[in-house]
């Protein structure tokens, strides 16, 4: 058992730190504030070579492994996770492509995020239908050698900038799992279209829209994987992220502890710094554990994924208990600075609002 990293990925941690310290953290709180897309900053981490980091090297990516990935993510998440949300929904959109994309998808698709500037997302989750995946009401009929496409798809992130979709339909949805299909389809095809973005309480500088499609033909060529194997290659996409959900939330927490930490050492009650209270400690304490804890099960999991192996538990643990010790990592630090936690002036307000409460 190893826990060194190598070479390449200490690099790729300074390079996605010194970009977090440098063009994320000064601007986070403005994009926080407005929820505009922050497409400048985007661009250069996609230049940087922060974006579409497993993308194979045949397709122009950096050939890297779900582990460098989550790496990144967690440098990017430290300085805003709404950003974050926003760089590796390209990687979600593509995953599906990875999993069981036809050679010509792969060259056709993959080779467009490396060699332009543009977004993929995933479109899954419906109004009546998220966690639920074998519920979705999105239908595709087939029509001679082509398929059509209807319904509507909710909380899409990069919805409304998004250059194509990997969506999720099914034939039948008496079939449950078994009907279910996966397409990718091309932004501009007739009958997509963006709905209105949603104004979130969290992870605000991300784009998140419904997803239309209205008589949307598609040619048998945009059909990823077999017909009735559209739930696997969800399940395989999630089992995938899974990991870089946690990274981002191991981000969060790391932030929340550092930014508490050096409160606790400059604010003084009763003429002492608060970091000697042993209330204040007891928080600190948590924020640390939860950090290594969340950071362990996060390269645990994309150890697995990296070594072939998709069981689905230790991502879901990882995505889980992150999720929740961050929400609670970022509360806590806005007990910590108190009064102060609850303006705008101080980063731990943003920390909370840009980890995802709402979302």
């Amino acid at each position: 058992m190893d826990f060194t990293f190598t070479e390449d990925q200490e690099a790729l941690v300074a390079t996605a730190r010194e970009f977090t310290a440098r063009e994320v953290i000064p601007n986070a709180a403005h994009f926080d504030e407005t929820g505009e897309f922050p497409r400048e900053i985007l661009h250069k981490a996609w230049k940087t070579g922060l974006m579409n980091i497993e993308i194979p090297e045949e397709y122009g990516g950096l050939g890297g492994s779900c582990l460098d990935n989550c790496l990144v993510q967690e440098e990017i998440s430290f300085g805003c996770s709404g950003i974050n949300t926003s760089l590796s929904a390209n990687s979600l959109g593509a995953t599906p492509l990875l999993v069981a994309g036809t050679d010509a998808q792969k060259k056709e698709y993959l080779s467009r995020l490396t060699s332009e500037y543009v977004f993929s997302a995933y479109c899954c989750s419906e109004p009546d239908a998220g966690s639920d995946v074998a519920g979705m009401k999105t239908r595709v009929t087939r029509h001679g050698d082509d398929y059509v496409l209807n319904g509507q798809k909710r909380w899409i992130t990069n919805g409304g900038v998004a250059n194509f979709y990997t969506v999720f339909a099914t034939f039948d949805p008496a079939m449950k799992h078994k009907g279910i299909a996966c397409f990718v389809v091309d932004a501009n095809t007739p009958g997509v279209k963006a709905g209105k973005k949603e104004n979130k309480l969290g992870q605000r500088a991300s784009n998140t829209t419904d997803v239309i499609f209205e008589d949307v033909k598609l040619p048998k060529s945009a059909l990823v994987g077999p017909e009735d194997g559209g739930f696997k290659v969800a399940m395989k996409t999630f089992d995938r992220s899974r990991p870089w959900i946690a990274a981002t939330a191991a981000g969060v927490i790391r932030r929340s502890l550092e930014e508490s930490r050096r409160y606790a050492l400059e604010r003084k009650t009763f003429g002492v710094p608060i970091a000697q209270h042993q209330a204040v400690q007891f928080m600190l304490a948590e924020m640390a554990m939860a950090y290594e804890g969340t950071r362990l099960l996060t390269h645990k999991a994309a150890w697995q994924v990296d070594k072939g192996d998709l069981s689905a538990i230790t991502s879901a643990y990882a995505k889980a208990y992150g999720a929740d010790a961050a929400m609670r990592s970022a509360t806590d630090a806005v007990q910590i600075f108190g009064g102060y936690g609850y303006t705008k002036e101080y980063p731990v307000s943003g920390v909370r609002t840009r980890s995802g409460a709402g979302d």
